[in-house]
C-alpha cells in the first residue's frame, strides 16, 4: 500500500492524524497534512483507509502496491 497527500487539498481538519498518528501529522503553522511514510505496514493499512475515507477534502489517497508501481 502507497499513500500520497494532497497538500492544496487539504483543509487542515486533523481527523487523518486522529485516526493514523503513526503515518500523517500536521504542519506547526498551518494545520496542513505531513506524511509520514508512505510505505504503510500491514497493520496500519485499514485505519490509513478509514483515514483517507473520513478526509473531508479528499486530500488522502490510497493505492495497492501493484497500482502505485503501474504509475
Amino acid at each position: 500500500m502507497r499513500v500520497t497527500v494532497d497538500q492544496e487539498r487539504c483543509i487542515g481538519s486533523g481527523m487523518c492524524v486522529l485516526a493514523v498518528g503513526e503515518v500523517f501529522d500536521q504542519r506547526e503553522e498551518d494545520g496542513v497534512v505531513r506524511l509520514l511514510r508512505e510505505d504503510v505496514p500491514d497493520e496500519l493499512r485499514d485505519r490509513v483507509r478509514r483515514a483517507a475515507a473520513v478526509c473531508p477534502s479528499r486530500a488522502i489517497t490510497v493505492r495497492r502496491d501493484a497500482e502505485a508501481q503501474a504509475g
